[in-house]
């Protein structure tokens, strides 16, 4: 039996999934949580030695294959590679992004639209490509990462923060689109969460998140839960729902003392 997986299936069980930035942090853990419920995984990413270690531990119900979410031609590979490989398509997780933060005087446009191909244009593909396997199996779900800063603005995060915007209201449209063919599509913003992607240094440690209710930053076990149930049939009459996972820093922050 492969690592995290149960028998007697689980609730994913016969589904299919393709999850993109699968070879470390919150992809892979979407990805092991995935298989752990029983359903068979594609796994992209252009990191491909750290992806191949990720497919290897989780069996054979995880196949690999590099991906540029930007190229069209890696999307039309990807989907076809998932078709041929296990027979259907169920699920997305639009997951892979990269991470820069510039302030606008700062910032180029070459790296403002290199953030721009990868984190929004790159789910755009994602849904285009996913909705004819779909419509064939009968609908599915589409999980969108977005971002806290897809919510509100942070500063240095022009391109990064018009990206995630941007996903927010591509995932609205899509909902409304592809609602008659049976597939949800459904944004959720992460707040600072435990990854390689959280800037490190003396400004971020865990002292700097004390004022959230929550008080810490997230686990990326925390945000594979919600997409595991965006995922499976429990969250069937949802569509078009933005949910942020950000231990309430939304909301507002706890005065000091308190």
């Amino acid at each position: 039996m492969s690592a995290g997986e149960r028998p007697g299936g689980g609730r994913l069980a016969g589904k299919v999934a393709l999850i993109t930035g699968a070879a470390r942090g919150q992809g892979a853990c979407h990805a092991r949580r995935f298989v752990a419920e029983g359903a068979r995984v594609m796994l992209t990413d252009v990191l491909e030695n750290e992806l191949r270690a990720v497919a290897a531990d989780l069996g054979e119900a995880a196949r690999s294959l590099r991906h540029d979410v930007a190229s069209e031609g890696d999307w039309a590979a990807a989907t076809a590679a998932t078709l041929k490989g296990f027979g259907r398509l169920d699920v997305l997780v639009n997951n892979a992004a990269i991470h820069r933060a510039v302030p606008i005087e700062q910032e180029s446009r070459l790296e403002f639209e290199r953030i721009l191909a990868v984190n929004l244009t790159g789910t755009f593909l994602g849904i285009r490509s996913a909705i004819a396997a779909m419509r064939e199996g009968g609908g599915g779900s589409i999980v969108n990462i977005s971002s806290l800063a897809g919510m509100q603005g942070f500063y240095g995060h022009a391109a990064y923060g018009a990206a995630k915007w941007g996903v927010r209201g591509l995932t609205k449209t899509a909902a409304v689109e592809l609602g008659p063919l049976g597939i949800r599509v459904n944004s959720i913003h992460p707040g600072p969460i435990d990854t390689d992607m959280l800037p490190r240094g003396s400004g971020n440690d865990p002292d700097r998140f004390s004022d959230m209710p929550l008080g810490r930053i997230g686990r990326p076990e925390e945000v594979s839960e919600l997409v595991l149930f965006l995922a499976c049939d429990e969250s069937s009459y949802l569509t078009g729902a933005e949910i942020t996972v950000d231990g309430g820093m939304d909301a507002g922050r706890v005065p000091p003392g308190r």
